[in-house]
């Protein structure tokens, strides 16, 4: 496969209407917001999104959701110790062979990086080992503040039967979503000297930027109704070497985005801040 050459940054750019894009746990499962306000969609969540999208496509998951493994794993070391017994002795008490051969599996263990920390059990001795994959993504956050609707709901049935034959009290709840739509962003980066180090390819990368386009595919839900997630527009910028014409941080603040119609959101670049840099910005799906 061909290697990553020159750096490559990013940008995503989706829409949230009537929907909670990433609830907050410790916050009665709100929809994430920052303290002054504005609306959050964690990194941890947007690289599951990736995860399953790239498993649709076929592609080895080392981190699956529980609920659609497709080895039958019922926990990562599980998992784990079942690809340490497909290696021959020697392959799996080598650390740097353990590495690439994890590397070489799972798309996302080349792509994100993994920490395989696990005790040892049966015969498959005790690991540490910490990989760090050349994609980076960031959370994303709304380009301007957000309202949160609380929606009381009910259910028709008692989950449990009553001494009177009334209704139980879980039969009411709660949910929640960013009221109205709102037009969220997130950026990140792709450093070829990682790449080297784990595999990830110029085909990974494609991969990945497909993803990306269709994000929110199969992604539906109770919290997330079919069509109230929507990628926008995908920026992708590349390179001309290793180290990148201009820093992430500039190439990220040369993404313009102009949300004064939101049913007409139009993403574009700002190309005197980022000279001679090339990129192509790809419509949502």
């Amino acid at each position: 496969m061909t290697a990553i050459e020159n750096k490559v940054d990013f940008a995503i750019v989706f829409a949230v209407k009537n929907a909670n894009p990433n609830g907050d746990p410790l916050n009665g499962n709100r929809p994430r917001m920052t303290a002054d306000g504005y609306g959050e969609v964690s990194d941890v969540a947007l690289k599951r999104k990736l995860r399953n999208r790239l498993q649709d496509a076929g592609e080895s998951i080392f981190v699956e959701s529980s609920d659609r493994t497709d080895d039958g794993a019922k926990s990562l070391s599980d998992r784990y110790r079942m690809f340490v017994k497909t290696l021959d002795g020697t392959e799996a008490k080598d650390r740097n062979t353990l590495a690439a051969a994890a590397c070489s599996k799972w798309i996302d263990v080349r792509s994100f990086g993994q920490l395989f920390a696990f005790k040892k059990r049966d015969d498959v001795d005790e690991v540490s080992i910490g990989i760090r994959g050349p994609v980076s993504i960031q959370s994303a956050f709304s380009i301007e503040p957000v309202a949160i609707d609380d929606v009381q709901i009910t259910k028709s049935v008692n989950s449990e039967p009553t001494d009177d034959g009334g209704r139980s009290s879980d039969t009411m709840g709660m949910k929640y979503r960013v009221s109205g739509k709102a037009i969220y962003a997130t950026y990140g980066s792709i450093s070829p000297q990682l790449a080297e180090k784990t595999g990830f390819s110029a085909d990974d990368a494609e991969k990945i930027k497909q993803a990306m386009v269709t994000l929110f595919e199969g992604d539906s839900s109770a919290a997330r109704p079919s069509g109230s997630m929507e990628v926008i527009d995908v920026v992708w910028f590349q390179h001309n070497s290793k180290l990148g014409q201009y820093s992430s941080a500039k190439v990220h603040r040369s993404v313009k985005i102009d949300a004064s119609d939101l049913d007409n959101v139009k993403v574009s670049v700002d190309e005197a801040s980022v000279p001679r840099l090339s990129y192509e910005v790809i419509e949502g799906r």
